[in-house]
């Protein structure tokens, strides 16, 4: 090939490069900017470490050729698929554009994505999707459908095996809101996002119900009301920068441990014995024992508007990555219930399989009594909890700061579901259920039968307190493993996550257990 030849090949190459690098073109671009929205590949920019990212598929069009689609181009088809890094660790890519075809999945887009997730899965590495795209490619019909089906397998398969992050930055509407919901994590742009399965329209339509697209699948309502996302940021930016962070937590594969950073000085902490009040009725935010435990007070708190009642999130003790659950006195006394269960129990079983060792806080009463929780199956997603903590081989180290009742004291990562270390303040109370309640069925006939009823029943309530209201009966019978000032907290559960380093726990052989869904 002579270099005048080569030089025209060159330049024609250049020309195409630069056309498909520009998506939908410069207008459309514009658009995309004054809806506060940055562009598929300025995504992954922000995203990936600087020049690290490698484009795959970039020439990949579509070969359909039904409703005029023959005559119409989409630049890289709609999807910006590749391979980039994040602090150095690889991470594989798939980032939508809306400035093309409004980033609709046709047949060749859903094959890029299928491809990226493929080599994800072979080389044990991340994978990041960043959706903004108006759904399926109408105009090729079944093939949309067979490009989100094999999405939706490679998301099963993947699952437990590779970390699967989402970012929601623009539409996310009908079947393609699937994927996401397998994947282990969804973050949501506010005002910019919505997720449904059937729009505002289809809803009025259909149920005369009148309702907006924010109102209806916007970040917060998913946020806080349906627990379908577990972060919500404010701009596209904050998304991408979230991401690094979280991803700072999690090994690359099942197959890895999390990285462990430089080990920080662990010290009694004496604020820790200040936090809880002395009157068992009296509320405290669990958030802030959390803080005064884990490396330089930081967390990363998920699902933080959703289920309140439970705190979830990643932090490190000691340099070594850990996730934590908590119960939050502070919203509904702590109980659990239908969602807190569920929100806790998804999250324990993210950490087992990513080899993250699970740190639980106790404060809990119970589970939450009423008509709507028993009708709304409270058993059964009270089950999953139990189901997570007992199916959990990872280290579990649990801390009972104070109450711990019946049912819910087991639920909460009790050493009869296989904690490996349970500690106890000395005001902790383990007992079946609280002393008023407990002294009131124990002691009811004498309580009834006595001149001054109201006298024999405090007496016996105190009785009650004397006996089970404190760690030491637990103690005495093996149930925790050492009653703990508050203050060695930090210190006993540092050196809890040294010693369990090399824990290996088998579980029976099988396919897969049957978790109560």
């Amino acid at each position: 090939m002579g270099g005048d030849e080569l030089n025209e090949k060159l330049e024609k190459f250049k020309k195409l490069d630069e056309k498909i690098t520009l998506g939908g073109g410069k207008e459309r671009i514009e658009k995309q900017h004054a809806q506060g929205k940055l562009t598929a590949r300025e995504r992954i920019e922000l995203l990936c470490d600087p020049g690290s990212f490698e484009e795959i598929d970039k020439f990949v069009k579509h070969r359909s050729t039904f409703f005029g689609l023959d005559k119409k181009d989409f630049p890289a088809d709609g999807v910006v698929t590749g391979i980039g890094e994040i602090n150095g660790r690889k991470v594989a890519v798939f980032s939508q554009d809306f400035t093309v075809q409004g980033g609709s999945l046709g047949e060749m887009h859903a094959k890029k994505i299928m491809k990226i997730q493929d080599l994800a899965i072979k080389l044990g590495i991340p994978i990041i999707g960043i959706n903004d795209s108006g759904g399926a490619r109408i105009q090729e019909g079944v093939d949309s459908l067979y490009g989100y089906g094999g999405i939706f397998y490679r998301n099963t398969l993947a699952s437990g095996v590779i970390p699967q992050i989402t970012v929601i930055a623009g539409p996310c509407a009908g079947g393609a809101v699937y994927s996401p919901a397998i994947t282990d994590f969804i973050i949501m742009v506010n005002q910019i996002s919505q997720m449904f399965i059937t729009g505002p329209q289809v809803i009025k339509a259909v149920t005369g119900e009148d309702i907006d697209k924010n109102g209806l699948g916007g970040a917060m309502i998913h946020n806080s009301k349906s627990g379908v996302a577990h972060f919500i940021t404010e701009t596209d930016s904050d998304a991408m920068q979230l991401v690094r962070k979280l991803i700072s937590y999690i090994p690359q594969n099942n197959s890895e441990e999390p990285e462990i950073t430089e080990p920080m000085s662990v010290s009694q902490v004496p604020e820790l014995r200040e936090i809880v009040p002395e009157n068992p009725k009296q509320a405290y935010d669990v958030k802030k024992v959390i803080e005064l435990v884990v490396d330089n007070g930081e967390f990363l708190e998920v699902h933080k508007h959703y289920a309140k009642n439970i705190v979830i999130g990643f932090a490190r003790i000691a340099g070594r990555s850990v996730g934590i659950i908590a119960n939050q006195p502070s919203v509904y006394a702590g109980v659990l219930d239908i969602d807190s269960s569920d929100k806790a129990a998804r999250f324990i079983r993210f950490l087992d399989a990513f080899n993250i060792p699970i740190i639980t806080f106790v404060d809990t009463p119970g589970f939450l009594p009423g008509i709507s929780q028993e009708h709304g199956g409270i058993i059964r997603h009270g089950a999953k909890l139990l189901y997570a903590y007992s199916e959990a081989t990872v280290p579990k180290i649990t801390t009972i700061i104070r109450k711990a009742y019946g049912g819910a004291y087991i639920a909460m990562g009790s050493q009869h579901l296989g904690a490996d270390m349970v500690f106890a303040w000395p005001g902790a109370e383990i007992a079946v259920m609280g002393p008023e309640g407990a002294a009131n069925i124990i002691f009811r006939k004498e309580i009834q039968a006595a001149e001054d009823s109201e006298k024999v029943r405090k007496e016996r309530i105190e009785e009650y307190k004397e006996m089970f209201a404190n760690p030491y009966t637990a103690a005495a019978r093996g149930y925790i493993e050492e009653v703990i000032d508050p203050a060695d907290t930090r210190l006993k559960i540092a050196r809890a996550l040294e010693i369990l380093d090399s824990k290996v726990e088998g579980r029976p052989t099988k396919k897969h257990g049957n978790i109560p869904l």
